[in-house]
């Protein structure tokens, strides 16, 4: 199915509309944030940082959903900081390492290449941090959905928190309770759960991260009830047990590289992948179940929302003034050997089981 694209006039509507909303849905936490934060420094950033998802689209029809999720899983350790970029140092333990991301976050390759360009246009002015905001609105943008005017003037980190990721980074296996006290403890709520999770819409989703729906759902020896028949069967046959965890699928059935609504309705016929997901509709009393079906039956609310949880997710704890520095390298802190960054890398890695993949 084609990707269906936001007509450009609703889509400058959007823009117009959060540039008035946002400064007072944020108040003055946001004050130091500003959509023209590189207007004068950095005029062509936007342009810069589309352009080379653009070309990497052209052979990975998946990264834009890559690119969302590295800017999720880095604001919710240590605030939107670009920690996740961390390579391990002497002094820095990566938050690649974490369960969560271990051989399962990726795009990291364009992220450089989105830096490298920027060095080239603006040496020294754009953080790492903004690139992941600035990526993700892109992405999102690309593949039909909302766009929105992204805040700017983070600036990236010094370290990295491995055990932080360990601990906070909402799990697929997760019931709504957790995972929505994950979302509350950095300032989010039980909307933002659901819209944010909408970004599902896109990417992929491995074996290992659904697979104990299959056979035995907790322990019942039987597959999740809430798990659609039709996809259940497929599902096993793709991830048979004791078979690979790293085996992908969409984790849209319907338009699996379109930004758009259909994440929800496919909830509603019991087609969510992750538990996660489909425990949005299909946890009895939940407060997820109105905003999951009102999202269903209204792509242009879903869409707005997005953006303002976008937006309100990526003003989690940003560094700004002189707080942290702007990376030459968005893998390792200025001042520190790429090539050492790499060989401790190579030493330290670990061969987790993946539990996310887009």
């Amino acid at each position: 199915m084609a990707v269906t694209n936001s007509s450009a006039s609703c889509n400058g509507w959007l823009i117009i509309s959060l540039l008035v909303i946002v400064p007072a849905f944020f108040g003055t936490s946001s004050a130091q944030l500003n959509a023209t934060f590189y207007s004068g420094t950095c005029p062509n950033v936007s342009a810069i940082v589309r352009s080379t998802i653009q070309q990497a689209l052209q052979s990975d029809p998946r990264i834009g959903a890559s690119l969302i999720r590295l800017h999720f899983h880095d604001c919710f350790v240590n605030g939107c900081d670009g920690s996740l970029l961390l390579d391990d140092s002497a002094s820095i333990q990566s938050e690649k390492n974490a369960v969560p991301n271990a051989n399962s976050t990726r795009g990291f390759n364009v992220v450089d290449d989105i830096k490298t360009a920027l060095e080239n246009a603006c040496p020294g002015i754009v953080s790492c941090s903004d690139i992941l905001a600035l990526a993700s609105e892109a992405s999102v943008s690309l593949a039909g959905g909302p766009t929105w005017a992204v805040l700017l003037g983070r600036r990236d980190g010094l370290t990295a928190n491995l055990s932080g990721a360990n601990s906070g980074l909402p799990s697929p296996f997760e019931g709504i309770t957790n995972i929505t006290a994950k979302f509350t403890a950095v300032g989010l709520n039980t909307t933002d759960v659901v819209v944010l999770s909408g970004a599902h819409t896109f990417g992929r989703g491995a074996c290992a991260t659904f697979s104990n729906r299959l056979f035995n759902f907790n322990g019942t020896g039987s597959p999740d009830p809430t798990l659609n028949s039709t996809l259940l069967t497929s599902l096993q046959q793709l991830c048979p047990q004791n078979g690979s965890g790293s085996v992908v699928t969409n984790l849209d059935l319907s338009t699996p590289d379109a930004f758009d609504n259909n994440y929800f309705t496919n909830l509603q016929s019991n087609n969510g992948l992750l538990q996660s997901d489909q425990e949005l509709l299909s946890d009895t009393g939940s407060p997820t179940i109105p905003i999951v079906t009102s999202f269903a039956s209204n792509q242009t609310q879903f869409f707005e929302a997005f953006a303002l949880s976008m937006i309100k997710m990526g003003n989690i704890s940003p560094l700004t003034g002189s707080s942290g520095e702007i990376r030459q390298d968005c893998k390792v802190v200025n001042g520190q050997s790429t090539t050492q960054a790499i060989e401790l890398r190579s030493d330290s890695a670990e061969k987790e089981v993946s539990l996310a993949e887009m």
